[in-house]
């Protein structure tokens, strides 16, 4: 066959029909882009049981070890609270003390030329009663007690409520974690595939001889580079489920697969967030309550100061059986008993002790006013808190809003990108860099909801918004 015809045979044939390529579906031009599923599974992790976000706090909340201790110190507390623990009730205590006795007794006496003497003797006594002791005034301070012990169960209940609050904020935050690793190993599967048809587009048309080698070698180091960031990514996914298993208390290895989007909300509102902290959050209200108790400890110095009065009453048995008593020069065996009631008064009067409630009402007043900064500082911390959570807020919903249009933009980019480069009208550089936008546009919208989420749940947890009633 002349080289002229040859030659013009190929130029007569159309570059697509020459390279031999894989046939690719057709991209329609009115089709746009859509927003993935985000608890879509991902093909490279196995499968798992379903999890939900309320089933997950379900677990968390009864399972959670710091949960199940603050529950435990608040039912000491409740424990506590009682009018004998404050002191307003009787003591009665019963006594009974049994003694036994060898002795050697010897007695001389100056009507006998001998003295008396006696090896062994025996003796025994017995001493039986019941004593109580009841204060009916000290100051009023027996009252403060019950009030402050009240104050204490108070605050352990707004502590225990806090720790569970913080708790389901924190699996609510693990949660997202794993709904955001496993979006991104998603992502970069669909990396992969679109690395995957460069290298059999490019593997075609080095077949045909219109491509060199080395750009296939290119593509296939850009694919096991995204195989790389592949191997990493599910390595993160893994240590965030690990982290939520350890927050529900349960095993660490225990798989699963989440079932929740990452859904923010648009319409929170400052000023009611704000408000809704100062009248329900519990680590502020602890710090109230706190000041309260401050109180009461001053106030139970100063009722130290009064006098205390009480009532004391008993019934009591003595029996004594002496068998080491002589009678003359005879050694007899002499039996004592004693018995009945006693009652009496009893009062006592703090006239000087070195000052020292002189001290201790000091540093109670100092106390006190440390209670009053305290809860200052807690509240302009939430304050803080709270403000910083709504800029973050503010900042990632217009963030969110802008990525969210652009990962469409980026999708619908790399499609014409491999539709060009399948057409020989793109270099391999640039559907590489096509691909690497749509690749990292996809991880700063995952990581964008995610601190989006975050910051609301921040917000929620302050107002107390998470939980309701739970203690």
């Amino acid at each position: 066959m002349p080289r002229s015809f040859l030659f013009a045979l190929l130029l007569a044939t159309p570059l697509p029909l020459l390279a031999q390529q894989p046939v690719l579906p057709a991209r329609t031009p009115a089709t746009q882009p859509k927003s993935k599923p985000q608890t879509e599974k991902p093909e490279t992790v196995a499968p798992a049981p379903p999890l939900t976000l309320a089933e997950a706090i379900r677990i968390g909340v009864e399972n959670n070890y710091n949960i199940r201790l603050s529950r435990q110190d608040a039912v000491i507390a409740e424990n506590n609270v009682t009018r004998g623990n404050a002191g307003q009730l009787p003591v009665v205590n019963g006594n009974f003390t049994r003694t036994f006795n060898r002795n050697n007794v010897r007695q001389e006496s100056s009507s006998r030329p001998e003295p008396s003497i006696a090896n062994g003797a025996k003796s025994n006594l017995l001493n039986a009663n019941v004593a109580a002791t009841w204060t009916i005034f000290d100051g009023f301070g027996m009252f403060i007690a019950y009030d402050r012990l009240q104050a204490l169960e108070q605050s352990q209940q707004q502590l225990t409520r806090a720790t569970v609050e913080e708790t389901v904020a924190n699996i609510t935050d693990a949660y997202f974690v794993v709904v955001r690793e496993s979006g991104k190993i998603k992502s970069i599967e669909e990396a992969l595939k679109i690395g995957q048809a460069r290298i059999d587009l490019t593997q075609a048309r080095v077949d045909v001889g219109v491509a060199a080698k080395v750009e296939v070698l290119t593509a296939r180091v850009d694919y096991n580079a995204d195989r790389s960031i592949l191997i990493q990514q599910q390595e993160a996914l893994q240590t965030a489920k690990i982290s939520l298993n350890n927050l529900l208390g349960r095993n660490p290895n225990l798989n699963f697969q989440p079932q929740d989007s990452i859904v923010v909300t648009q319409d929170l509102n400052r000023d009611a967030v704000l408000a809704q902290i100062r009248q329900n959050n519990p680590r502020l209200q602890q710090a109230r309550t706190n000041t309260e108790v401050a109180t009461y400890d001053r106030k139970l110095v100063r009722a130290s100061r009064f006098p205390q009065i009480g009532l004391t009453s008993g019934y009591g048995l003595n029996r004594n059986i002496n068998g080491a008593a002589f009678f003359g020069n005879q050694l007899v065996t002499n039996i004592g008993r004693t018995y009945g009631l006693n009652y009496g008064v009893v009062a006592s009067v703090p006239i000087f002790d070195g000052f020292n409630r002189n001290r201790l009402e000091q540093n109670a007043r100092i106390a006190e006013e440390q209670s009053q900064l305290q809860l200052d500082q807690t509240q302009l911390q939430l304050d803080t808190e709270a403000e910083q959570a709504w800029a973050q807020y503010q900042n990632r919903l217009q963030l969110l809003e802008l990525e969210e249009a652009n990962i469409l933009l980026a999708r619908e980019n790399v499609a014409i990108a491999l539709e060009r480069y399948r057409l020989g009208l793109l270099t391999p550089l640039d559907l590489r860099v096509a691909q690497r936008t749509q690749l990292d546009a996809e991880v700063r919208l995952l990581d964008i909801r995610y601190q989006a989420k975050q910051a609301e749940i921040v917000l929620r947890r302050l107002s107390s918004g998470l939980v309701q009633g739970a203690n």
